[in-house]
């Protein structure tokens, strides 16, 4: 008998005795609907979908892409997503239904995800102020009503959700490593000499947070009388102040921003977060507190529900009181690094890899 032919009825052979392997399931698809694209999105497209789905990606948990709602909704995309993740008002307010209609019919699950209070009265006046127009708080409303589960950031903004949702779950804020993790510094070359500096950085619906601080850093110094200044990033359009100075970030989105920040850690001895005791204050996450350790810093945040986790693992929380923040900033000043339950808390727990797996399970299951 020819080789060839032999060497078929052998593989034959083998099929019938041993079988045919087994082959993998398929991963489940997840989809996402964000802001921007090609990994130019906002901060909070980033840091409460993008890296997280990119990290599902990266170890194999599932395929990952993201959704053009359009295509979505007339039927030209036809992936066989597993759930879409929709992030608060990415949609306009007239697509909201056909997408949700979309997805039903097609048997796919639809997840919202909102990180801010966009439902009490003084929660829409204060997003108001910061820019958001009514179509966008009603894109998020209807978002919320329809969507089969919605993700929020903290305890206090799911009991806010939870009239209004027909399912909620937490996923507190967890830093990317890859974006993080401390590397070698650079130096500033405008960095002025003889002060200390202290860091706050945020969006512009914390320009009224910012106003706690005018007296808290009005000719502070440390007990060798060094005086403490306060730098601002974000937070504020006000160019007019001299009682805290501006930085200007070089230009790019998140990952960019971010490595920045690491890269310019030494500039700073502390970061602060203040909040004012209102309403929306009260549904804010502890990121600022996650990204401040992550930089080497200790942080000094208002004693808010929003922080009281964090005061439990190192954060300095403090009341409503100007001469317990002058102490609070100079005390973290002169200490100069986070408290080392913070740093183990942090690379610990409230890292993408490394928190529980709840962010998976409410979307994959």
């Amino acid at each position: 008998m020819p080789r060839d032919l032999v060497r078929r009825a052998a593989r034959r052979l083998r099929r019938a005795v041993v079988g045919t392997p087994p082959q993998p399931e398929p991963l489940p698809v997840l989809g996402y609907v964000v802001a921007g694209a090609d990994g130019a999105h906002p901060a909070s497209a980033h840091v409460r979908v993008v890296r997280r789905t990119e990290h599902l990606a990266a170890t194999g948990t599932a395929t990952v892409q993201q959704v053009d709602p359009a295509s979505f909704v007339d039927g030209t995309d036809r992936t066989p997503y597993t759930a879409v993740l929709v992030q608060r008002d990415i949609l306009p307010r007239s697509t909201v239904r056909p997408f949700l209609d979309a997805a039903a019919a097609r048997g796919v699950r639809v997840v919202g995800e909102v990180d801010d209070d966009f439902f009490t009265e003084s929660g829409r006046a204060r997003l108001a102020r910061a820019e958001y127009d009514p179509d966008r708080l009603a894109s998020i409303d209807a978002l919320v009503r329809g969507a089969d589960t919605v993700i929020v950031s903290t305890p206090e903004l799911a009991e806010v959700v939870r009239p209004v949702a027909r399912d909620v779950t937490v996923v507190p804020n967890a830093l990317d490593p890859g974006l993080w993790t401390p590397g070698p510094t650079e130096d500033d070359d405008d960095r002025p000499d003889g002060e200390h500096r202290v860091l706050y950085m945020g969006t512009l619906t914390h320009a009224a947070d910012l106003e706690l601080l005018r007296d808290v850093f009005t000719d502070l110094t440390t007990a060798d009388g060094t005086p403490v200044r306060l730098e601002v990033i974000g937070v504020t359009d006000d160019e007019a102040a001299d009682w805290f100075r501006r930085i200007e970030v070089p230009d790019g989105h998140y990952p960019a921003f971010s490595r920045w920040l690491v890269a310019h850690r030494e500039r700073w001895s502390a970061g602060v977060a203040p909040l004012r005791d209102e309403e929306f204050n009260r549904a804010k996450s502890d990121l600022k507190f996650l990204e401040y350790t992550a930089l080497g810093l200790p942080a000094v945040v208002s004693d808010r529900p929003s922080y009281a986790v964090a005061r439990s693992h190192g954060a300095v929380a403090v009341a409503d009181d100007v001469d317990a923040w002058r102490d609070a900033v100079r005390a973290a000043v002169e200490s100069g690094a986070p408290d080392e339950r913070a740093v183990r808390w942090v690379t610990g727990e409230r890292t993408i890899g490394r928190d529980d797996d709840a962010w998976r399970r409410v979307l994959l299951g």
